[in-house]
């Protein structure tokens, strides 16, 4: 590992040392110029890859049986809970916005992904120790299955809450770096490793995935049937090894500067400034004869129009920045009920599937957050498909090296995403009505006489989506800003999971307070008195009117690289 600080340090020397606007060259762990041979490439980037699956374990780990633990051991709603989760995954993909702002003007990916994995370790530790503190209370009352329950004492509560966000921020450092680390691995100016990195993102999804499918059946046995110290212990364990893992790589490693020693809001602060003060000249043309017969005037002293032009061609540059980040933002807005849709996954899918008949066999029953690993079993199934298969086809009629264009991609998840949420709601509409039939409306505890493998396809679909949209936007928001800003970018595609979560979670609070005042809330604690299937019909109607407006953007959007992406303007 790189040690030092100041100039001293190869990495901080990597990270300032280059100038606004100029191109980045990779750098060895000692900052000097990489060697293709000796650095980056698929060496470089397994031990990157690795890293990544290990953080999707330790977060989906945390995350994807989390209704459970909230409306378990903490006591819950049902609404409660699921506004808690979307707030907090809204926040943990918001937060790689700043992240990725820090890695870009500041830190440096590497030095980012560091502190952001210590972070993680911290914070998953005290997630496990909080499930083991006494509820200190001692109002237990009695459960349905002849023991009793505790509600959690306010000490526990705040230090389960403190835990859950620190990995939030966590992540927040850790998301956009690993990613836009890993692609920085292949040069884009070599025919060879161009190609390699756009299989990169593909193959870094695939891994993700098999790594994730494997979490949710083994981390949700462990915290439905064992404990849910264990259950949060071993993702803790899992980040300390993935640490290791990642700088064991430090010597392979291509590095790239930041870009300025100035801090991003500085720089952006100049930006506007720059911009304000270009429109409040509005220099117009002078008159012919004021340009023939200007009057001679004494020549600035040479370094004070030097500093004047640097200056100029800075605040261009920042200004050119700006507008590469600002033209990506329809396509960002038009994509955010995607996520709005994605959100419910974790949430109200697993307490579905809680009710119904899990057993396989005599003895086995499938904890319902299991369902969800048929998302990642999906994209590992077919993303070999997609990228062997489907993508050499499409590329022999399109003429695009990727096959499909990456907007193109995105819109065909989006399609699939509305296909899933109506068949959710059609499953769900059968489950209510078998429920009546069989007379279990009152009776929630008692499993509806329906398989749980009805619900594999809403599954299935969400993981054929996102093989598509995905993967589609993080290529999309690497390769379409500034090149000085791809962690940020990466961030940006982050966020719009985050904003997706914030709007899930203010929808459900706002739908179940007009409804409970109405007498029936669509999320009631009793599934079986709720109505998801009208969420999900809402859910499905929004992303129709989504898909019609992505539509008119994409189609119009005008790519920042040159080629075979801009044959046409209808290409995305």
């Amino acid at each position: 590992m790189p040690s030092g600080s100041g100039a001293s340090d190869p990495l901080l020397a990597l990270d300032d040392g280059m100038a606004d606007g100029a191109v980045a060259a990779p750098m060895d762990h000692r900052g000097r110029p990489a060697l293709r041979g000796a650095t980056g490439g698929w060496r470089s980037a397994l031990f990157i890859i690795a890293v990544e699956i290990a953080e999707r374990f330790a977060f989906y780990g945390v995350s994807a049986n989390l209704i459970s633990y909230l409306t378990g051991p903490l006591g819950e709603g049902n609404a409660a809970a699921a506004s808690a989760i979307n707030a907090w995954n809204g926040v943990s993909q918001l937060l790689p916005l700043l992240g990725g702002a820090l890695a870009d003007s500041w830190l440096g990916r590497y030095r980012t992904i560091l502190l952001a994995s210590l972070l993680y370790i911290l914070g998953l530790a005290m997630l496990a120790f909080s499930t083991l503190l006494s509820t200190g209370n001692h109002q237990c009352s009695a459960a349905a299955g002849g023991g009793k329950t505790c509600p959690p004492s306010t000490l526990q509560v705040a230090f389960f809450y403190i835990s859950l966000y620190m990995v939030a921020v966590a992540q927040g450092g850790h998301k956009p770096c690993v990613q836009a680390f890993g692609a920085d691995q292949f040069d884009p100016s070599d025919p060879e490793e161009s190609v390699s990195r756009s299989s990169f993102f593909n193959w870094w999804y695939f891994g993700l995935c098999g790594g994730t499918a494997v979490t949710l059946v083994f981390l949700s046995y462990i915290q439905d049937n064992i404990g849910w110290g264990l259950g949060f212990g071993i993702p803790c364990v899992v980040m300390a090894c993935a640490l290791a893992v990642f700088l064991l790589g430090t010597r392979t490693y291509r590095y790239y500067v930041s870009g300025s020693k100035k801090g991003l809001v500085a720089r952006a602060g100049e930006a506007l400034a720059a911009w304000r003060s270009r429109r409040k000249s509005s220099p117009l043309p002078p008159p012919a004869s004021q340009d023939c017969y200007r009057t001679a005037t004494p020549a600035p002293e040479s370094s004070t129009r030097v500093d004047d032009d640097e200056q100029v061609v800075g605040n261009a540059g920042l200004i050119e920045q700006a507008k590469g980040i600002v033209r990506l933002f329809p396509i960002w807005a038009t994509c955010l009920i995607y996520a709005v849709a994605f959100a419910q996954s974790s949430t109200f899918f697993t307490k579905q599937a809680g009710t119904l008949d899990r057993r396989v066999g005599d003895r086995v029953k499938v904890p319902p957050a299991a369902l969800q690993s048929f998302i990642s079993i999906t994209i590992v199934a077919f993303m070999p498909i997609y990228d062997r298969v489907i993508v050499p086809l499409a590329r022999r009629y399109s003429g695009v090296p990727s096959g499909i264009t990456m907007l193109q991609r995105i819109g065909a998840g989006m399609v699939l995403s509305l296909v899933s949420m109506v068949i959710a709601a059609l499953v769900e509409t059968r489950r209510l009505r078998l429920a009546r039939d069989a007379g279990l409306v009152d009776k929630p505890s008692v499993p509806v006489p329906m398989s749980l493998w009805w619900m594999v396809p809403q599954y299935v679909l969400f993981g054929a989506a996102d093989v598509f949209t995905m993967v589609g936007l993080q290529e999309f928001f690497y390769d379409q800003v500034p090149d000085k800003l791809r962690s940020l970018g990466l961030a940006l595609y982050l966020s719009i999971f985050g904003v997706g979560s914030f709007i899930s979670s203010a929808l459900v609070s706002v739908i179940d307070r007009v409804t409970t005042a109405r007498g029936g809330s669509w999320f009631s604690n009793n599934l079986n008195r709720a109505h998801l299937d009208y969420l999900y019909w809402l859910i499905a109607a929004l992303s129709a009117l989504e898909l019609l407006a992505y539509g008119y953007f994409a189609v119009t959007f005008k790519y920042k690289s040159k080629g075979a992406l801009l044959a046409t303007p209808t290409a995305g």
